[in-house]
């Protein structure tokens, strides 16, 4: 007879509860976001030639692009460990405020590129909230 269980959510010395279908799934979600922005990251990080492009095309020096790729890689970063994920998320809600204000300062399509980088944001704290329910009582969602 084993007494320990492997079906937990918690380590912290408190009593270990299983993981929630929907704590699951945030997981799944946040993974998502940060797969993508991690893509995102490696390709200004490596100079790929189309990244350079691309931020040449929305008025920034290219040179610019490492820039964006080291801030967005550590908030990436900051975003993955778990007790500082909301600081994470924080930096990565600036930096794609950034990216629309880019986009709309070259007047690009509304829903396909200014808005994707909102689309994106939406769907981070989403799965953010889903892997942590307390933060929906810091913005008043919830009461409990």
């Amino acid at each position: 007879m084993s007494v320990i269980s492997t079906d937990t959510a918690r380590l912290d010395g408190d009593r270990r509860l299983p993981k929630s279908r929907a704590h699951k799934v945030g997981i799944v979600i946040s993974a998502l976001v940060t797969a993508f922005l991690v893509f995102d990251a490696a390709g200004k990080l490596g100079g790929v030639p189309q990244v350079k492009e691309g931020t040449q095309a929305l008025g920034f020096p290219t040179g610019q692009a490492l820039v964006m790729g080291i801030v967005l890689a550590v908030c990436v970063a900051v975003f993955v460990i778990p007790r500082t994920a909301v600081l994470g998320a924080l930096g990565i809600t600036a930096y794609l405020g950034g990216a629309v204000t880019a986009n709309m300062r070259v007047e690009a399509p509304v829903f396909t590129h200014i808005l994707f980088a909102v689309y994106l944001g939406v769907l981070m704290w989403v799965g953010l909230a889903m892997r942590r329910p307390e933060l929906l009582k810091v913005v008043g969602l919830r009461r409990d």
